[in-house]
């Protein structure tokens, strides 16, 4: 008996996240292709644009993109203001949105818990989708119940916007569940330079670095007497984070609730 495939939605498909997710879709014989939404080219087909094959329609409306295709999920791959009208429009449409942008804020994340409720279908927001990264922030905090003193490194490349990441900000809020908070440093340390500590997150400092050349990095250091212990992991290209995109994928289509992070999907 064959499965029905999942039929998915794209925005963001020419970014280059985006553009791993279309070939992730074209190779996963279960998942279908069935539009884009971008904010250039309506009306065109992908296959029109270079680097890709897919004759499937590209749609600056994403309602009229529901209407049309009728698709089981949205996969957004987009800014963090574009991602969140996104989600928000998805799930009042009955699509399952899968989310690969940050910046939601607690309210944003109960308008949207309230919404998948209403509509009893599931959602997923992952700020980082490289499995070796959610094994690095559960390691974290795993750590973290050992090691009070800690602080946070992530590296992206120059073109990200936001700071600190979704990654690093969720890894101090996963820390902080199981660790008293505490100020970490000289009780009397001054900055001499306005941000040198970095951000503080309940005692956590945490310190974005962007450079050409970096994809996506973080290293979580922790210090004790005598000892240290630093827990790092590397993406080196975007095809890092698929496993995670197509695991969110599977998952998302036997949901019906929110879920923020992949690491509530993984034992």
């Amino acid at each position: 008996m064959m499965m029905e495939k999942v039929k998915i939605v794209i925005a963001g498909a020419r970014g280059r996240m985006g553009t791993e997710a279309v070939n992730l879709v074209n190779e996963t014989e279960q998942f279908e292709l069935v539009g884009v939404v971008d904010h250039k080219h309506d009306g065109k087909l992908l296959s029109e644009i270079e680097g890709f094959h897919n004759d499937v329609r590209i749609y600056s409306d994403i309602k009229k993109c529901f209407f049309e295709t009728n698709p089981d999920v949205l996969i957004d791959l987009t800014t963090p203001e574009v991602g969140k009208v996104h989600t928000k429009i998805a799930l009042e449409n009955g699509v399952r949105p899968v989310v690969g942008t940050t910046g939601f804020s607690d309210s944003d994340l109960k308008e949207l818990e309230k919404l998948t409720e209403e509509k009893g279908i599931g959602a997923i927001i992952a700020p980082n989708f490289a499995i070796g990264a959610i094994l690095m922030m559960k390691f974290s905090q795993m750590a973290a119940k050992y090691f009070q003193d800690v602080e946070i490194i992530e590296l992206h490349h120059d073109q990200k916007l936001d700071a600190p990441s979704g990654t690093g900000i969720k890894t101090a809020e996963m820390i902080a569940s199981v660790r008293e908070e505490k100020k970490q440093g000289h009780p009397n340390e001054k900055e001499i330079l306005a941000g040198a500590r970095g951000a503080d997150y309940e005692g956590i400092r945490l310190h974005s670095v962007r450079l050409p050349g970096l994809i996506a990095h973080q290293e979580v250091l922790f210090g004790g007497n005598g000892q240290s212990l630093t827990i790092r992991h590397d993406s080196y290209n975007r095809v890092s984070f698929m496993s995670g995109v197509k695991l969110a994928v599977e998952t998302v289509m036997k949901a019906n609730v929110l879920v923020y992070g992949l690491e509530n999907i993984i034992e």
